[in-house]
């Protein structure tokens, strides 16, 4: 039976030593000549190192951790639900849990998002998002809108079509061109949150609009905050302006909230701050307050209820661990 035991300082050279030689850690080659930090225990915004070193998480886990660390809530919400379940499939089967949290999420997110699809990471929830808009248009018969529009300077997720998402140039993946499928990159805004709108920021993604209407599924991109892409905050005017284009055109569009959603940018959602809403919505990282991974993909009626007039009647997705209890009880009492 493996009992964790917190290494003392004469340990703590082992932990890493062994931690270069075995874990590939995000983002860092293999192996690593550069050793990560050895960590003891978290609490609120402080992480403790082994070494005795406390060290103030700014970044949040990676946006993540809305409430801090070791929230007693949090942690209590999950010992309550292990013990009856911590974890079930979800073909064929619901529980509490789910029922209440996608209740919850149709409340709290814009009206017309009333169905959700629950996922286990936000790259998934961005595919499951991007697979949505492409079904969708298939069911329709009108399989050759088959290409997204989106901003550069954009993050997305790293599986394969969020990686196509992402900025082909900036960003992390351009090794990937070549396999990648092709999609269409507007100039990103440049007139910033508070700014006075100019309609002519929004003309590169309209001429991409009118030159390429009959491919394009949907416009996807981070609403009123690009976060990878540098923390660049761009006009609520620009988003208004791409929901009214996304209506004239006859395209989707799909809002990655995963960095954006909880109150991260002063309102519920992004969205909230152009008072638009989108026909899909991919929330994540702060759904559980950063207690589990977790995601979902919200939809609107008018997206879901064409997959019933599909060839398949459904959509051809689902995650192993998209039905976690653990994950759903956390996030209820998070949102509560």
């Amino acid at each position: 039976m493996y009992h964790q035991q917190t290494p003392d300082m004469n340990e703590n050279g082992k932990l890493v030593a062994l931690d270069q030689q075995y874990v590939w850690h995000p983002y860092a080659p293999m192996p690593n000549s550069v050793p990560a930090f050895p960590v003891k225990s978290a609490k609120g915004v402080t992480i403790e190192l082994v070494d005795g070193r406390k060290l103030i998480d700014g970044m949040s886990s990676w946006w993540a951790c809305i409430h801090g660390y070791n929230h007693p809530r949090l942690n209590q919400a999950a010992k309550d639900q292990i013990n009856n379940m911590s974890h079930i499939m979800f073909g064929g089967l619901t529980h509490p849990p789910a029922v209440h949290l996608a209740k919850r999420l149709v409340d709290v997110t814009p009206q017309p998002l009333q169905h959700v699809f629950f996922c286990d990471s936000g790259s998934v929830a961005v595919e499951v998002g991007m697979k949505m808009a492409l079904q969708y248009w298939h069911n329709l018969k009108l399989s050759n809108k088959h290409k997204f529009l989106t901003i550069r300077g954009g993050y997305h997720g790293d599986t394969f079509q969020a990686m196509s998402v992402c900025d082909p140039v900036n960003g992390m993946h351009h090794m990937f061109s070549n396999i990648l499928s092709p999609q269409l990159f507007a100039d990103r805004p440049t007139i910033t949150f508070g700014e006075k709108w100019r309609e002519d920021d929004i003309d590169s993604l309209k001429t991409m609009l009118q030159e390429h209407q009959n491919d394009i599924a949907g416009i996807i991109l981070e609403p009123i905050v690009q976060g990878a892409g540098g923390m660049r905050f761009y006009s609520p005017y620009y988003l208004k302006r791409v929901r009214e284009l996304c209506d004239e055109y006859d395209v989707l569009l799909l809002a990655d909230e995963i960095a954006t959603g909880f109150g991260r940018t002063g309102e519920l959602f992004a969205c909230d701050h152009a008072g638009v809403s989108p026909d899909i919505m991919c929330i994540g990282k702060a759904i559980s307050g950063g207690f589990l991974s977790f995601a979902a993909t919200l939809a609107t009626t008018k997206v879901s209820e064409v997959f019933a007039q599909g060839e398949t009647g459904v959509l051809m997705h689902g995650p192993t661990f998209m039905g976690n209890p653990l994950a759903f009880a956390v996030s209820l009492e998070s949102l509560y």
